[in-house]
């Protein structure tokens, strides 16, 4: 799940907060205050957690947003090479293939290693459907590979990185209009 979180405003809160013990361990000392020396502490460590908030605010946690991709649940991943998505049945093929290149760049990360010689990251799509009452199927709508040993740092993705395959027949199968 994400939060949206701004930074900015958590800093400027922190700021504040660092300058009111600052004030506070200056008063404690000119008044000669007991728990001078406590404030002092309490100083140091906000302006510790100030300058971590800042850090986080330079953008450690960005991420790129393709256009068109729906939200999507991980509901297997092996930590190496393999991972499966769930969508909703109302997407169209459009929306696949921006969602799986929205999850190769989310879910690539240093510590995937290749497992069985396979060197590449396989994301599947899947989405559940029901024939039937009482019978649910899943339904693959397609795949993304994305080789491990690549530059990590090149988002959102160019088209020569990957190897993106919708699979357009089992649209048909999906509940209501969908155009392929």
């Amino acid at each position: 799940m994400d939060i949206p979180v701004d930074w900015s405003q958590i800093l400027q809160w922190s700021g504040i907060l660092t300058i009111v013990f600052l004030s506070l361990a200056i008063v404690s000392f000119i008044f000669r205050w007991g728990i001078r020396f406590r404030l002092v502490g309490i100083t140091g460590f906000m302006a510790v957690v100030t300058v971590g908030i800042f850090g986080l605010g330079l953008g450690l946690f960005t991420r790129s947003v393709v256009p068109g991709a729906v939200r999507f649940a991980l509901v297997y991943d092996n930590g190496a090479n393999q991972a499966v998505i769930t969508v909703t049945p109302e997407v169209n093929a459009a929306e696949v293939e921006a969602t799986l290149r929205q999850a190769a760049n989310d879910l690539l990360s240093y510590g995937r290693i290749g497992v069985g010689g396979d060197n590449e990251l396989t994301i599947r799509a899947r989405t559940l459907i029901h024939p039937e009452p009482g019978v649910t199927k899943p339904l693959y709508l397609g795949e993304v590979r994305r080789s491990l040993q690549d530059e990590r740092t090149s988002t959102p993705l160019r088209n020569d990185q990957i190897e993106l395959q919708i699979f357009s027949e089992k649209f048909a199968e999906l509940p209501g209009k969908n155009d392929v």
